[in-house]
């Protein structure tokens, strides 16, 4: 099944993993994965952070999803460190094992020098490239306030707007309040362009979290800060968390009510604060919550 598809066909949930390292966090997925399909997801999505070995990890992951025939999949490809030659095999090898999301990226540069070399400038190459090699669907990243290489926010939104008429839905960075959401899909609005802006949602569930998120691109308000401070006051870390997965399910509530398509969950490989989120959000029928 399509992404596009399912967007067309009305709210969509989703949830994205990374693929293990290691035999433990391998132990790990595994359980989320069972977990989380018994919510129904309408799509699960596979990061890939470039080189070889990342590559095959990736790509195993996806096609085992594919090829189990539970949950539809969508692969996560970067421009660094790839040429267009092992790019378009890349796709190719895809489209044989029958997946047909991607998710197409600039990537971050990496530590490893020998990876930085690249003959994409821009992830909207990688988009023309998927479209020339076959019928794929296809996302693009977006950042609410702006990407970190970005000049400035009106020429991110330019740049976001051209990838995003090539491509057919764009998910979002996680952020933490409904205006960076609403914002970024009126300014693209003015740009001409409506496709579909899933939003990215990634509860801060420690106060430890709350300065990695900053270092990860997208800084926690001062609200939202005040308020895990107080439920740590009130119950320790255990109620940092409790309100941390709160606050995000009401993030949710809030997007939903704005128009949002759906929702796209960073699980970092654990289920339970998306199941927790699900649960305030759904109840366990699976049925949004009046």
């Amino acid at each position: 099944m399509r992404i596009d598809q399912l967007l067309a066909a009305g709210l969509t949930r989703s949830f994205e993993f990374f693929p293990p390292k290691s035999d433990e966090e391998s132990v790990t997925l595994a359980g989320t994965l069972h977990d989380l399909e018994q919510l129904s997801p309408s799509f699960v999505s596979v990061t890939y952070r470039g080189g070889r070995e990342s590559r095959q990890r990736t790509f195993d992951l996806v096609t085992d999803i594919e090829r189990d025939g539970h949950l539809v999949s969508m692969a996560h490809l970067i421009c660094v460190g790839h040429g267009r030659e092992e790019m378009r095999e890349i796709l190719e090898n895809y489209l044989e094992a029958g997946v047909v999301n991607v998710m197409a990226l600039g990537g971050d540069i990496p530590d490893d020098p020998d990876l930085v070399a690249s003959e994409f400038r821009h992830a909207i190459e990688l988009v023309e490239l998927a479209r020339d090699v076959g019928e794929f669907s296809i996302g693009v990243a977006a950042h609410p306030l702006g990407h970190p290489r970005s000049p400035n926010r009106a020429s991110d939104r330019r740049h976001l707007a051209e990838k995003l008429r090539l491509a057919d839905f764009a998910v979002t960075q996680f952020f933490f309040e409904l205006g960076d959401w609403t914002t970024l899909v009126d300014e693209l609005g003015e740009l001409g362009v409506t496709k579909p802006v899933l939003p990215g949602i990634m509860p801060v569930t420690t106060l430890s979290g709350v300065l990695r998120m900053a270092q990860m691109g997208a800084a926690v308000p001062a609200s939202l800060i005040s308020r895990l401070q107080g439920a740590d006051v009130v119950g320790g870390p255990a109620a940092v968390r409790a309100e941390g997965v709160r606050a995000a399910g009401e993030l949710c509530e809030q997007l939903l009510d704005a128009g949002a398509p759906g929702l796209h969950f960073y699980t970092l490989n654990r289920s339970t604060a998306t199941r927790e989120i699900h649960e305030l959000l759904y109840g366990p029928g699976g049925v949004r919550r009046p």
